[in-house]
């Protein structure tokens, strides 16, 4: 079995999985490349920085410490059996096992299943817009096949959206959220849209970024699901 890459690690976190003390393990490898991607840097295959073998050592140092461990990226799942595996071992240690990802690998995901505690979801825009700010032309539909799926475990999920204004729009917002509802998801998180990245030619407005985030946005999502994190 080869060993997973790993591009980063946060030591200590409260809000990447949700109610739990938890690290979270950063892979390389992604197969897209959002427009307003905040790890660029480990969107390529490659050596790690850290060995797994010592992460997994340190791992074991926290048992009782933290409750949960993250897996993200990039896009985590890219790994495959790899990072299943190491998330077993993990899981044996007696912890919870989250994992963020962007749905683009369904099938890798269930085999995942049994392993992975939590999921937060990306559903990064409508379907017209995703091939412009992923550049990928089936990563909606591979979304899509992903959430179907992991809502059939009945396993817990956050689906979460960035409002990139370059992407989505208020109506866009709604519809996402009203199709988000039609599935049934219960737990959604709206994020606004930070510019890391932004050149002149493409940048935004503090205006643009916030208008997501008012009263009558807020009251009517909250009403569609049972919970609504509003991560500003």
């Amino acid at each position: 079995m080869r060993d997973i890459q790993i591009g980063g690690l946060v030591s200590f976190t409260t809000i990447d999985y949700p109610g739990k003390l938890a690290a979270v393990i950063f892979l390389r490898g992604c197969p897209l490349r959002c427009a307003y991607c905040s790890n660029p840097h480990l969107l390529d295959i490659g050596d790690g920085e850290y060995d797994p073998g010592k992460v997994f050592e340190w791992l074991t140092s926290r048992v009782g410490k933290l409750e949960a461990i993250v897996f993200s990226g990039g896009e985590a799942l890219m790994q495959g059996d790899a990072l299943i595996e190491y998330m077993k071992r993990v899981k044996n240690l007696g912890f919870k096992i989250g994992l963020h990802t962007n749905g683009f690998y369904p099938d890798v995901l269930m085999r995942a299943a049994q392993t992975v505690d939590w999921i937060g979801l990306d559903y990064k825009a409508t379907r017209d817009k995703y091939l412009e700010l992923t550049g990928n032309a089936i990563a909606y539909d591979n979304m899509i096949r992903s959430l179907e799926s992991w809502l059939q475990t009945g396993r817990d999920i956050e689906v979460r959206i960035t409002c990139d204004p370059r992407f989505i729009d208020r109506a866009a917002l709604h519809d996402i959220a009203s199709d988000l509802h039609s599935r049934g998801v219960k737990n959604i998180a709206v994020q606004k849209y930070i510019p890391h990245f932004e050149d002149n030619a493409h940048g935004t407005t503090a205006d643009q970024r916030n208008q997501f985030f008012d009263d009558e946005m807020r009251n009517t999502l909250n009403t569609m699901f049972e919970s609504v994190v509003w991560r500003e």
